[in-house]
């Protein structure tokens, strides 16, 4: 098949289109599930440290159904994220072909990694200090080892 003149600024000659639906499709997944993370984190989640005039702890701000969710936005948003990066692995996108499989699986491993070490050198005395690693205490361990679950597939289309 030949690529047209217009066509080839968005193509690999011999491995396709760098632009795809479906990679398209996976980093508006990621960006979704990022965004997910932050807006309850920053607008939604309440406060630990703000209480009301009699004392009691302040409930969640904006909307009400986010906020009755608590720590499932965390399911929701990584849910999201994770299942991007497992649509972007897939041989039409430049994740999911040659070099961004390696890229793909290394980048999984290492963020999990990383994420699990992280939770374990910060969790006696500073985890209180990491934005959204405080609100997940244990199940930052889940959330290393899903990246982890995530390189595994970009594994299995490694040639």
């Amino acid at each position: 098949m030949r690529i047209k003149a217009r066509d080839q600024q968005f193509a690999d000659p011999d491995r396709g289109p760098v632009v795809s639906p479906r990679f398209v499709l996976a980093l508006v997944l990621i960006a979704l599930g990022i965004a997910w993370i932050v807006y309850y984190y920053v607008g939604v989640r309440p406060d630990p440290t703000a209480f009301d005039s009699e004392g009691n702890p302040e409930g969640p701000s904006g909307p009400a159904f986010i906020g009755d969710l608590a720590r499932w936005n965390y399911v929701i948003g990584f849910g999201l994220f994770m299942l991007g990066l497992v649509v972007a692995a897939h041989p039409s996108t430049p994740l999911g072909r040659g070099r961004g499989v390696v890229v793909g699986m290394l980048g999984c491993f290492l963020v999990g990694l990383l994420w699990i070490c992280t939770y374990y050198v910060f969790a006696n005395d500073h985890l209180q200090s990491i934005p959204v690693m405080n609100d997940l205490d244990q199940y930052n361990l889940v959330v290393g080892i899903a990246f982890m679950a995530v390189g595994f597939t970009y594994a299995t289309k490694w040639e």
